[in-house]
């Protein structure tokens, strides 16, 4: 599996949790952006947010565009 298809099945399991928490316990915004340690949100914004940046450079790399 290359490296991009990696990162996209890592996006779709982190989503498909981040809505299997949601739905069994909802989320507040303290939740979504102050998650402490050991919390299951701990880092997950900038976690998927560092992977789907990744995705975009990539992106950008194989059409030969910049952002």
């Amino acid at each position: 599996m290359s490296d991009k298809q990696e990162k996209i099945k890592k996006l779709l399991e982190m989503q498909r949790k981040f809505i299997e928490y949601e739905h069994a316990h909802g989320v507040t915004p303290e939740e979504y952006y102050l998650a402490e340690d050991g919390h299951p949100l701990h880092n997950y914004r900038q976690e998927f947010r560092d992977v789907a940046m990744d995705l975009v450079d990539m992106a950008h790399a194989e059409k030969g565009s910049h952002r």
